[in-house]
C-alpha cells in the first residue's frame, strides 16, 4: 500500500499512524511517500503516474484533506482505477450514484454501511455533502433501502429535519453542530470523525442521555475504517495479479 501525504496536519498523521500498524500486523507492506506543503499540482501528479506503473503497487491513496493550491479532483482521477483504495476515482464514485452498477472500491468511511440490513426501511439524517463521507454514504444508505435526508450548510431548519431521524451520521467539521435536543429518543448517532481528540466533539455530551446508541470518538468509527482499507487493499492486489 502507497500512501501519498502532502504537508504534515495531525489528523492526517494520527489516520496514517494507524493505517501503518494495520497494514503491519496483517503482513502488508505499507510505504509513504511524504511531499512538502508548497509541492506543485504537476509534481504530485506525475508522482502518482509513477506508483501506477509500478507493478509492485497494489494500492494507492492521497490523503485528503490536500492544500488549497491543489486541486483534490486532479489528484485522485489521477489514481489508477484498479489501485483507488481510496474508492474516490471520478468512474467509483459514479458507479457507485448507477442503478444496477457497483464501483470497484467503495469509499472506505461509508464501506461500513455497505448492505446493512439495519439501515433498511429506517429514516437516515446524513450531515455534511462531501465525496469522503456524506455523498458516499448517502447513495449506500439509498440503495439499501433506507430514506436519506442530505443536511447541509445552506439547509433550512435542521433541527426540525435531524429530530425525524432514525440514524443520524455526523460528518460535518463544525464542533457540536447537531444539539443534543435535536435528537430522537433511541436514535443511533454516528460520529464519522475518526480521531482528533484534541477538538470538540460534533456531538455534544447530552446526546448520550437521548440517543439509543451513540459512537465514542475516538475508538469509534476508526478502526472500522482502517480495516475496510485493508479490505480494499487486498481486492486490489487481487485485482492486479489477477489482470
Amino acid at each position: 500500500m502507497n500512501g501519498v501525504i502532502v504537508g504534515v496536519r495531525k489528523d492526517s498523521q494520527t489516520y496514517v499512524n494507524m493505517k501503518r500498524k494495520a497494514c503491519a500486523e496483517v503482513g502488508i507492506m505499507s510505504f509513504d511517500v511524504d511531499l512538502p506543503e508548497d509541492v506543485p499540482e504537476a509534481d504530485l501528479i506525475t508522482k502518482v503516474y509513477q506508483l501506477n506503473s509500478d507493478p509492485d503497487v497494489h494500492s494507492i491513496l492521497v490523503q485528503l484533506p490536500l492544500p488549497k493550491h491543489i486541486n483534490e479532483e486532479n489528484a485522485l482521477g489521477a489514481i489508477s482505477i484498479d489501485k483507488d483504495v481510496d474508492g474516490f476515482h471520478p468512474l467509483n464514485i459514479g458507479k457507485l450514484a448507477m442503478k444496477g452498477r457497483e464501483p470497484l472500491f467503495l469509499p472506505c468511511t461509508p464501506k461500513k454501511w455497505h448492505k446493512d440490513k439495519g439501515a433498511k426501511s429506517s429514516c437516515s439524517r446524513s450531515v455534511r455533502r462531501s465525496n469522503i463521507v456524506g455523498l458516499p454514504v448517502s447513495l449506500l444508505l439509498l440503495k439499501a433501502d433506507a430514506t436519506v435526508t442530505t443536511v447541509h450548510c445552506h439547509t433550512k431548519n435542521p433541527e426540525a429535519i435531524i429530530k425525524e431521524a432514525d440514524i443520524i451520521i455526523a460528518a460535518a467539521g463544525q464542533a457540536c453542530m447537531i444539539k443534543g435536543d435535536w435528537i430522537k429518543p433511541g436514535a443511533a448517532v454516528i460520529d464519522e470523525r475518526s480521531q482528533r481528540p484534541e477538538q470538540e466533539i460534533r456531538i455534544p455530551i447530552e446526546a448520550s442521555k437521548v440517543a439509543g446508541f451513540i459512537t465514542p470518538v475516538p475508538d469509534g468509527v476508526g478502526p472500522m475504517i482502517v480495516a475496510m482499507l485493508l479490505r480494499n487493499t487486498l481486492d486490489g492486489a487481487k485485482w492486479v495479479i489477477g489482470q
